[in-house]
């Protein structure tokens, strides 16, 4: 019989209480406010961190998490959150609502897609997805005009997702490990891309390259039919 209570017990996860949330708050050396529940085993994010509302990032990294609380909004200062290497399945579309956010690391999760409500997060410039289970992206990504990194590693993308066209400040986008289809020059058979895919704008090469890239694609233009 204690045998199962003691299971049970770590099937919910740890508990943390106001007074142990409280000494997780840290100071950045930039100055910020950091509340740093990482590797708490947390099932679940504590509902007494509601009273710490007021920090400019939030570490629930390594956890047990399954669900994004749903007074996340209330942490309206928030430029960093991070939730790596948890159980979350899906982001809820309050997530739109934290309009200070600049980082949303969701890496090494369960996601199957994203709200819609992601392209309101007109400050995010750095936005990590890998590890998860997407195929595809909602189109208001490509409202993001401040992303400059975006991690897609380790999903299920079978296309470049053409939203990324859009972002004008994109510098590095990460595709390694994913199926992408691409023709092969005969046209008839496809290939699968597994890893080091990776998309850069033409003016962070160097010449060499450059030119490199830009005969390879006159050569695939002149031998397609």
């Amino acid at each position: 019989m204690a045998r199962g209570k003691k299971a049970n017990k770590k099937a919910k996860g740890k508990v943390v209480t106001l007074k142990t949330a409280q000494k997780c708050v840290e100071l950045t050396l930039d100055g910020k406010q950091r509340l740093d529940l990482s590797l708490k085993e947390i099932a679940a994010v504590p509902k007494c961190v509601q009273k710490l509302c007021h920090v400019d990032e939030l570490d629930l990294s390594r956890n047990l998490i399954t669900k994004v609380p749903s007074f996340i909004d209330q942490f309206t200062s928030l430029c960093v959150l991070d939730l790596h290497s948890n159980y979350i399945e899906e982001l809820p579309v309050i997530i739109g609502r934290l309009q200070k956010l600049q980082v949303l690391n969701l890496c090494n999760n369960r996601l199957t897609s994203l709200p819609h409500e992601v392209g309101l997060l007109a400050k995010l410039h750095t936005l990590s997805l890998g590890l998860n289970r997407l195929e595809a992206l909602p189109s208001s990504v490509g409202a993001l005009k401040e992303l400059r990194s975006l991690g897609l590693s380790d999903n299920r993308f079978t296309r470049v997702p053409s939203c990324l066209s859009r972002l004008s400040k994109l510098e590095r986008v990460n595709l390694d490990r994913n199926p992408i289809d691409a023709k092969q020059t005969s046209g008839a058979e496809t290939v699968t891309i597994s890893q080091d895919f990776h998309l850069v704008k033409e003016s962070f090469l160097c010449l060499d390259c450059l030119n490199k890239c830009k005969t390879d694609r006159q050569l695939g233009e002149s031998e397609s039919p």
